[in-house]
């Protein structure tokens, strides 16, 4: 599986088809394990595999084989953020479509979406956005395809004929609720998964297009990518590392001073290094064991100085730490570095 991340926002839809059945959002979160302080962090960011383990849960969970499906019929433009909107007001279907594709990285819903011309027909193929996975569950990939068919005809107000649905996926033992959602019947078992209709269709107006609120809102959308881009180049565990580095040697900062420095909670902090594969624990000896070997590195700089820059209780205690990190004694390293050193200038 890969390790691609998915806005938290994904799982919004999830929750919102498990209330619209008539269960309880509570008891299903708890009955999942899914973390509701997770839910009230609008920046957080889960792998797709939990997406997609969350979306194969509430199927079970409500005993319905076409989940998915469903949840593709009520998805609305809220559910998709700050990009349902840019769609919202974009001035055709065809350039709704497009802003999909634009700032599609916003929700990183683990799908592609190509629009790609058959004549005088037009084909939006849905493929994965990571080669190196597979497949995904049905569930997934049956809301993909029906949001954005129902989203068509909600932007143009307008019922939309399909020619051919597409699925890769095997059928399950009940097909007849596909030809209500689509109607057509769908093919399975193909090459690709997509939606087949006419071109005519990409030029429909969008009914609430507003060019204003367009540019507003796409505004909004380009500086939330660029904002993301750049959270991704630095992780929290960069934050994490650079934030231990700057309090010392006045401080080494527990894990809930670190949290409150970087606006969140311990747990979503703890959350945020897990799906980093590191910890902050990991983080504070990383960051410990780099500093000693700088220090002991340089001549004039006792192993007691190190001890107390790095907050140590005594000598000892960093000597038994650093033996541990690296299989040697502080002075041992220190007499190897020196004697390299030495070596090199030579």
């Amino acid at each position: 599986m890969s390790s691609e991340k998915v806005a938290i926002t994904m799982v919004f839809p999830i929750l919102k088809t498990i209330v619209h059945k008539g269960y309880d959002r509570e008891q299903f979160c708890a009955s999942v394990s899914l973390d509701d302080e997770l839910l009230r962090d609008p920046e957080a960011r889960i792998p797709a595999a939990e997406l997609e383990r969350l979306m194969i849960a509430a199927a079970i969970y409500t005993d319905d084989d076409h989940f998915g499906l469903r949840q593709g019929e009520i998805t609305d433009f809220a559910d998709m953020g700050i990009l349902g909107y840019v769609m919202m007001h974009s001035r055709t279907v065809g350039e709704a479509l497009a802003a999909y594709r634009r700032y599609n990285d916003i929700l990183c819903s683990g799908f592609l979406m190509d629009v790609e011309p058959y004549g005088d027909e037009v084909r939006i193929v849905i493929r994965l956005q990571h080669p190196d996975k597979d497949k995904m569950s049905r569930h997934c990939v049956e809301d993909m395809t029906c949001s954005i068919f129902k989203m068509m005809g909600k932007l143009s107000n307008r019922s939309i004929a399909l020619q051919e649905v597409s699925f890769q996926h095997a059928p399950p033992a009940d097909v007849d609720p596909y030809l209500s959602v689509f109607g057509v019947s769908p093919m399975f078992e193909q090459h690709e998964t997509y939606l087949r209709f006419s071109a005519e269709v990409l030029g429909y107006p969008v009914m609430y297009s507003d060019s204003k609120l367009l540019e507003l809102f796409d505004n909004m959308a380009r500086q939330t990518l660029e904002q993301l881009a750049q959270t991704e180049s630095h992780g929290m565990g960069e934050r994490v590392t650079a934030w231990m580095k700057a309090c010392l040697p006045a401080e080494f900062p527990t894990v809930v001073q670190t949290a409150e420095a970087l606006g969140v909670s311990v747990r979503t902090l703890q959350h945020k290094l897990q799906l980093e594969g590191t910890s902050y624990n990991d983080l504070s000896i990383g960051v410990r064991k780099e500093l000693a070997k700088g220090y002991l590195e340089k001549r004039g700089v006792s192993v007691g100085d190190i001890a107390y820059a790095l907050h140590f209780s005594e000598p000892s205690a960093f000597q038994s730490a650093f033996k541990r990190w690296t299989g040697q004694t502080p002075g041992q390293y220190r007499e190897q570095a020196w004697r390299e050193g030495a070596e090199q200038s030579g």
